[in-house]
């Protein structure tokens, strides 16, 4: 098993009699169904539907006070919990950056449960997060039985296993939860009750009208920069993301990208040919006739 201490994520906590209910009326996972000891995948987005900032939340053992720890990018922590403030009114919840990060663990069982610790919901194959002060890492890799390794090796892990990285593969503000998979990733509850931009989500699934996808892309020796145009001959099709050990993820319309795939185009970045992991991703299935 092994584990790494990833430097870029920030831990808020929301707590308060009215929390389970305030952060519920808030964000796309459902909350309700969160206990110690179990992860969630959600997101905050602006009354128009796009990404904010999403993140893993958990519910705190009684033990250790209650309320729930949200796992979150650090440069965007102290800008949600300053955007949770706004939201709570009269609420009876208090909003705290914390002095904590993250552990994430994989390829392997733990050998003992840390009381902060919980499944990765997006993939299972992602392992667990800890959370925990930076100083710990090393023994609390110990106590579960993992080779404590460099954050870099954890990026490839996930780069492979085609999870989208906020900033990377797409950019906050600018992103609808289905084009970054969040759908697909157990980051959205389409039975819970309302949340901000909870219509313009519903309508997206209901309609099958997501044409952007987050898409895992295979290379050949070199990779592309982020950021560059994916091409199919002169036309752009998307956006190059993050890319590790012959693997990437590209944010692309998948309806001009399988035209591409139709007429034989080869898909480029930055000039370096790239083919598409999962190539039947693009294809949207018809719509079932209403009997």
């Amino acid at each position: 098993m092994k584990s790494a201490f990833l430097p870029d994520r920030g831990v808020i906590k929301v707590a308060g009699e009215d929390a389970r209910n305030f952060l519920n009326g808030l964000i796309t996972t459902d909350v309700d169904k969160l206990k110690p000891g179990l992860g969630r995948f959600g997101a905050l987005l602006t009354p128009q539907g796009k990404i904010i900032v999403d993140f893993l939340i958990t519910e705190v053992p009684a033990g250790h006070g209650g309320g729930f720890l949200i796992d979150c990018p650090k440069a965007l922590a102290e800008g949600l919990a300053t955007k949770l403030k706004f939201y709570k009114l009269r609420a009876k919840v208090t909003v705290e950056n914390l002095d904590l990060g993250v552990l994430a663990a994989w390829d392997g069982a733990l050998a003992a449960q840390p009381d902060l610790a919980f499944a990765d919901p997006r993939n299972g194959e992602l392992g667990y997060r800890i959370l925990i002060p930076e100083d710990l890492k090393q023994k609390l890799s110990d106590l579960i039985g993992a080779e404590l390794v460099d954050a870099a090796a954890y990026e490839a892990h996930r780069i492979a296993l085609g999870v989208p990285r906020g900033g990377l593969d797409f950019m906050y503000s600018d992103a609808f939860p289905h084009e970054t998979n969040m759908d697909r990733l157990a980051g959205v509850d389409f039975d819970k009750g309302c949340y901000v931009g909870q219509e313009v989500v519903s309508r997206m699934q209901h309609r099958g009208t997501a044409r952007t996808r987050s898409v895992k892309v295979l290379l050949d020796d070199l990779s592309p920069e982020a950021g560059v145009s994916v091409m199919a001959g002169d036309k752009s099709v998307g956006t190059m993301g993050s890319s590790a050990q012959g693997k990437g993820i590209a944010l692309v319309r998948i309806d001009r990208v399988a035209d591409a795939l139709d007429a034989g185009q080869p898909l480029t970045a930055g000039g370096l040919t790239l083919t598409l992991a999962e190539p039947e991703v693009v294809r949207i299935p018809l719509k079932q006739p209403i009997a």
